[in-house]
């Protein structure tokens, strides 16, 4: 199973690494990232495996909501199912 993170902020140095770093200790394993700035807003989306993940869904997007806000910062978890829905074109 899968999952999308996406950061967006203002841009500075150790925004990936931390997140990276958050999603190890949650035994959420990265597969992709992508990443631009937009002058000096750093956008993100990652999509990471959570088959291992070491507590919720649920519990994890809270966790980096925390991380997010404490970094000035706004971190979305997503489950890859639910993004995917979101994202379909009705055809």
């Amino acid at each position: 199973m899968n999952a999308v993170v996406s950061v967006i902020g203002k841009d500075r140095v150790g925004i990936l690494a931390r997140v990276a770093t958050e999603c190890a200790q949650a035994n959420v394993n990265v597969v992709e990232v992508t990443q631009t700035l937009l002058q000096d807003t750093f956008a993100m989306t990652m999509l990471v495996n959570i088959d291992q993940i070491a507590m919720k869904l649920s519990e994890f997007a809270q966790h980096m909501d925390n991380v997010g806000k404490e970094m000035g910062l706004v971190i979305h978890v997503m489950h890859e199912d639910i993004f995917n829905s979101m994202h379909k074109i009705q055809g």
